[in-house]
């Protein structure tokens, strides 16, 4: 049971600034961004336990154990840093944010189970490879249209991206392409829509657009395969409400 994931303490990557405020009752769903020039993050109306799914880029399906009000309350959450980080280091330093804060611990667990396997397509990559940059932002967002643009995507990010939008399948997205760097992308598919609900509703535009499946691979050179494989899952020990600050 552990704090924060295989770190050594005396080395521990930590925001210079941090706070963490309960958000105002009855405040609708928000979201996670990055703060311009690699210097940390502002959260705002976010769910602990959608921090987490950010910040270790992991399904909310995926974690399990803990109160209700991890996935229920929410937090705002203000995190500079003095100087421009990694994205990775701006991650682990919002992990041990959680960790500190919220006196939580958890443990990560591998599980076999049903995943979808990320490969390079026979008729080849279709992305473009860019410089990363040192600016920090979504990587993946919404144009309207059905269209979505990645913007300087690393593998592991996109992996958590297509399992977020995976939802009815329930599988995890393993990275088997290989590939390093970031790229750029445009994508248009047809929404995934939940089991309950009726492709009759979308318009014909929308109807006729490609799965997600085919549009990964047609417009992406990139194929999902669904096999078996392991799941990644992380496993709330303890938490607790901050104390304010």
């Amino acid at each position: 049971m552990i704090s924060a994931l295989g770190q050594d303490k005396s080395a521990r990557l930590l925001y210079d600034v941090a706070s963490v405020r309960p958000s105002q009752p009855g405040a609708t769903e928000g979201e996670v961004d990055p703060l311009p020039g690699g210097i940390g993050y502002n959260a705002e109306r976010i769910s602990v336990k959608d921090m987490l799914s950010v910040m270790y880029r992991i399904p909310g399906r995926q974690i399990v154990g803990g109160p209700e009000w991890l996935a229920t309350e929410k937090f705002d959450v203000e995190a500079r840093a003095d100087h421009p980080y990694s994205i990775d280091d701006l991650h682990t330093m919002f992990q041990n944010l959680l960790a500190d804060r919220f006196n939580l611990k958890l443990h990560k667990q591998i599980k076999v189970g049903p995943v979808y396997v990320l490969t390079v397509a026979k008729s080849g990559l279709k992305m473009t490879p860019v410089d990363a940059g040192k600016d920090r932002h979504n990587p993946i967002t919404t144009s309207g249209d059905n269209e979505v643009v990645g913007d300087r995507v690393p593998l592991n990010y996109l992996c958590f991206w297509l399992g977020q939008n995976l939802q009815n399948d329930q599988r995890p997205v393993v990275d088997k392409t290989g590939l390093i760097g970031t790229y750029d992308f445009t994508l248009t598919f047809r929404p995934e829509l939940p089991p309950d609900v009726s492709a009759e509703g979308l318009s014909p535009e929308i109807q006729n657009l490609p799965s997600i499946f085919d549009a990964m691979k047609n417009q992406l050179g990139l194929e999902l395969v669904p096999q078996k494989g392991p799941v990644e899952f992380l496993v709330i020990d303890h938490v607790e409400r901050p104390s304010q600050n």
